[in-house]
């Protein structure tokens, strides 16, 4: 009878003990799995956040607020810097950007590469109420701003149209075709956005060239936002550069804004992850108490096994394989029990991430099953191999 014949009669005749033995290590993969699970749609959901935000990175005047004092007595504070940026440095922001981008990921084309989306915000009354008009480059804006969806009407498509804000176009009674009177100038409401949950909701967007005129700022513009080819481009390398080489300005990359997140990310799942391991390591002792109490069983088979010629090679294999088949089992059971793991526990832990199934923590969670089940089995499988004949006359 060869080997593997004699642990699957075994297996079948102490189905019990088996069960017992893989549920240690059934709970250690089922949480390892679960974690990963949940670790991985915690990342999914945050870089999915960082797409939405629209920009990679925002370019603002660089303007600086002095402390004014006079001995102890405070004077309040002095703004010092230009509170616009002036429209031909768009040029050389492109250039850092573009050939950042380029060098990074070898592009060769030539042609612009980075979405760059100049504004200019003015405080105006439209029909008695005070808001912000804010002049767009409409092509470059809809780039940047992913989450626009309308609710009437359709984008900006000549300089003299407006787009408005859910809540501003509610309080100014306004609808597709209406016209708003800006410094003189007549402009024709083309769309509404649907509501959005930021301050887009409260402004209306016109052409920038339109917004220039009406407010004599012909040249200047309050703000830019910058959108790279991806995640993986050197945001923060082109934001290093545009603060070197381009005074008057200050670049902010909104992934170092999401960093703080990021990191709280990756110490919840360090920690949760070092729980899994303290879970697999009470497997792993509980799989071995399994196998002693198996090999104290089964001294009698053991001794005749070796009365008959059996080796010690092939009694440690023979529980070696016997754990191998644990872990096998093991690790089908906690990976899918793991997976329905993150399923219960994900959106409790990230409100309002959808869990996705896995299929490469699958090898993984057999692998760590049969290495767990094996490393468990190594010590009462050598206590195993030791026993003689007379060791089970003596337990009879």
């Amino acid at each position: 009878m060869k080997l593997y014949e004699i642990v699957v009669k075994d297996i079948m005749r102490r189905k019990r003990r088996v069960l017992y033995a893989a549920l240690g290590v059934v709970i250690g993969t089922m949480t390892v799995v679960g974690i990963l699970t949940i670790a991985s749609a915690g990342e999914t959901k945050i870089y999915r956040q960082l797409e939405q935000y629209g920009p990679n990175l925002t370019v603002i005047p660089a303007i600086n607020n002095l402390d004014m004092k006079l001995g102890n007595l405070s004077m309040g504070t002095l703004t010092v810097g230009e509170n616009y940026i002036p429209q031909e440095q768009l040029v050389k922001i492109r250039q850092i950007a573009d050939s950042s981008i380029r060098q990074a990921l070898n592009i060769t084309d030539e042609g612009d590469i980075a979405t760059i989306a100049p504004k200019l915000y003015e405080n105006t009354n439209v029909n008695g109420v005070s808001l912000v008009v804010v002049g767009v480059d409409a092509q470059q804006e809809r780039i940047v701003k992913t989450w626009w969806e309308l609710s009437k009407g359709k984008y900006i498509e000549e300089t003299d149209e407006a787009l408005v804000g859910a809540i501003a176009a509610d309080l100014l009674k306004l609808n597709v075709g209406d016209t708003i009177a800006l410094n003189g100038s007549s402009i024709k409401v083309s769309g509404i956005l649907k509501e959005t949950g930021s301050a887009d909701d409260y402004q209306i967007f016109i052409a920038l060239a339109t917004v220039q005129s009406a407010f004599n700022k012909a040249g200047m513009i309050s703000s830019l936002d910058i959108r790279a080819l991806c995640n993986a481009c050197p945001v923060e390398m082109i934001a290093d550069s545009i603060n070197k080489n381009i005074p008057g300005v200050r670049a902010i990359a909104v992934k170092q804004i999401a960093k703080s997140e990021m990191g709280l990310v990756e110490k919840m799942n360090n920690l949760m992850l070092a729980l899994a391991g303290i879970t697999l390591a009470v497997g792993l002792f509980g799989v071995i108490n399994t196998m002693m109490a198996s090999v104290h069983e089964r001294i009698k088979d053991i001794g005749i096994m070796r009365a008959v010629g059996a080796s010690r090679k092939q009694i440690i294999r023979i529980f070696i394989y016997e754990a191998v088949f644990i872990g096998i089992l093991g690790g089908i059971i906690g990976y899918l029990f793991g997976t329905a793991l993150a399923y219960i526990i994900g959106p409790l832990i990230f409100e309002g991430t959808t869990i996705y199934i896995v299929p490469q923590y699958f090898p993984l969670a057999l692998i760590l099953s049969i290495v767990v089940a094996v490393a468990a089995t190594i010590y009462p499988a050598i206590h195993a191999s030791e026993i003689r004949v007379a060791d089970s006359f003596r337990s009879i």
